[in-house]
């Protein structure tokens, strides 16, 4: 197998890989969102998870990037890494990588923010996840040369389930009862003139 060969395998597994990490984010972000245990693990045990899944879905996406500018069948060009749709090769296939890339690094840089720009930015920025998972999905299903193949579709139906579940849980009203009671927030007292 020659140096080729090794980069279009590589880009291709370290994308479906990240395909997985990322669906268990989002299975993860839910889960913890909700406030309750899973896995046998406390809340903040899946938030931790939930941190590393998606750190390590990161760092799977830089390989995958990487390996596919370097690998002369993708035709990827620097351009191609931050403005979607201008690729030579399937570009709206991989414009929709590109723009679940784009999104990824709004998602990481408000994470890594979190304390300077407040709970409210954090938040907004963070429902990018929403639509991160299913652009990258479509990228998978359309860009993937093994998107035919029986094992490919097999583990993109259960990444599919599995995120389906999690936002149908997510919007249902069971998720509205919370597996940890809210403590309100103080409201400050208004000084009282003597």
């Amino acid at each position: 197998m020659n140096l080729v060969n090794s980069l279009w395998y590589l880009g291709r597994g370290t994308g479906l890989v990240a395909l997985v990490m990322f669906t268990l984010t989002m299975v993860l972000g839910i889960t913890t969102r909700s406030g309750r245990q899973a896995l046998g693990l406390s809340r903040f045990g899946v938030a931790d998870l939930h941190k590393t899944a998606s750190l390590t879905g990161t760092g799977l996406v830089a390989a995958h990037v990487g390996t596919l500018l370097f690998d002369p069948y993708a035709q990827l060009k620097l351009v191609d890494l931050v403005f979607p749709f201008l690729a030579a090769y399937r570009p709206m296939w991989l414009g929709l990588g590109t723009l679940a890339a784009d999104l990824l690094v709004l998602i990481v840089a408000s994470s890594l923010l979190r304390h300077r720009i407040g709970p409210r930015a954090f938040k907004a920025l963070h429902w990018s996840a929403y639509a991160l998972w299913p652009v990258a999905f479509l990228h998978a299903l359309g860009t993937g040369t093994d998107a035919g193949t029986v094992w490919f579709r097999a583990i993109a139906f259960g990444c599919a389930l599995a995120v389906g579940a999690a936002v149908g849980w997510r919007t249902s009203q069971s998720f509205a009862e919370r597996g940890f009671p809210r403590i309100p927030r103080r409201q400050p007292q208004k000084a009282v003139p003597r």
